[in-house]
């Protein structure tokens, strides 16, 4: 096939819309697999020789298999990141079925080369501040509808693989970074962070994280289509910290709120509880639910990405470093009020 095409799904998502970017900045040609009326403000700029739309629906398996013509390899990235949605058997329904419509269409068409965006959700929590790798079995009981959903649709890949499909899945942590247009839940966390007002503490917990650069992922994805082994799955993980490390070094990072002394579990579950109720009066998705409060606020999802450094050459930034990104194009894009945005401090201006 003399100048193939590569198929994203999922490329107006923070994902997916920087792997399309990183593909294009290589002099790949690109088709950006997009539902019809999406937010299309991450893909602007691309030059249409190496960047073209594919309208579709990932569940809708003939769409895919049309936008799949002339191309030899697919980014599975499409997933719906939102807690607490409105239907959530219609988010878990949707990410099963996109996943099999998405893989079934790549059989017809004969593509050798697939890559899926899991996440390190599917490995569950440790109660330690210990780190996981691929191999750590899930461990919670009625999750959260979007850790559900993605642990389904790695069931449903697990299956394709065992049935002969070459799928290299990769499994990304908290993902932070430019071109969170939506934002995500983690890019919204900095906003409401960045809206706390002055002289108050941020309220923390026991546990953390491991925050990871969206440009470190989409790389990661890359090269697992370059050099992963078919069947295996890849942590792309980034610094593991815990969450008061989390909010003071986005303290440090903008002058702002400082962490406060970690809270017990009956703080964070009715906070949780307060901001479901806001969610539900103002018809937003919250930030934190009682499912993740009880789940996560004293756990920890801390992971060795030692498997893809070794196999893939993957590489991660800091932690401070990717806040501090992400920070800065947040108040680049005017997602907080410039009230708000003037009392970050000046360091994280563009130079």
């Amino acid at each position: 096939m003399k100048n193939p095409w590569i198929l994203v799904t999922g490329a107006t998502g923070l994902i997916g819309g920087t792997l399309v970017r990183k593909l294009v900045e290589r002099g790949d040609k690109v088709k950006a697999f997009v539902r019809a009326g999406s937010d299309l403000r991450g893909l602007e700029g691309l030059p249409e020789d190496l960047c073209q739309l594919a309208f579709g629906d990932v569940t809708v398996e003939h769409t895919v298999y049309r936008a799949l013509a002339s191309c030899s390899q697919i980014y599975h990235c499409a997933s719906t990141f939102q807690y607490m949605p409105r239907h959530p058997q219609q988010v878990i329904d949707s990410a099963v079925l996109g996943t099999r419509a998405v893989f079934e269409a790549a059989r017809r068409r004969g593509i050798e080369n697939l890559v899926v965006t899991s996440s390190a959700a599917v490995l569950g929590t440790i109660s330690k501040p210990e780190t996981m790798d691929e191999t750590h079995e899930f461990n919670l009981v009625d999750e959260e509808p979007y850790v559900a959903a993605k642990l389904e649709a790695d069931r449903v890949v697990q299956e394709l693989v065992a049935d002969g499909m070459p799928i290299v899945s990769v499994l990304p942590t908290a993902v932070f970074g430019p071109g969170d247009y939506k934002p995500t839940p983690n890019g919204q966390s900095l906003v409401e962070y960045l809206k706390l007002s002055p002289g108050l503490h941020m309220p923390v917990s026991e546990g953390g994280i491991s925050v990871v650069d969206v440009e470190d992922v989409a790389m990661g994805h890359i090269r697992a289509m370059e050099v992963g082994d078919v069947g295996e799955r890849y942590l792309l993980g980034g610094d593991n910290v815990t969450f008061t490390q989390f909010f003071q070094l986005l303290a440090d990072i903008t002058g702002l709120a400082e962490p406060s002394d970690p809270k017990g579990p009956l703080t964070i579950g009715f906070m949780a509880w307060v901001l479901e109720l806001y969610a539900k009066f103002t018809n937003t998705p919250p930030t934190l639910t009682g499912r993740l409060a009880r789940d996560y606020a004293h756990s920890y999802v801390w992971v060795t990405s030692e498997k893809a450094e070794q196999a893939l050459g993957y590489t991660h930034r800091p932690a401070r470093e990717t806040l501090a990104r992400a920070v800065r194009w947040l108040l680049e894009q005017h997602m907080v009020p410039a009230p708000v945005a003037d009392r970050v401090r000046l360091e994280l201006r563009p130079v």
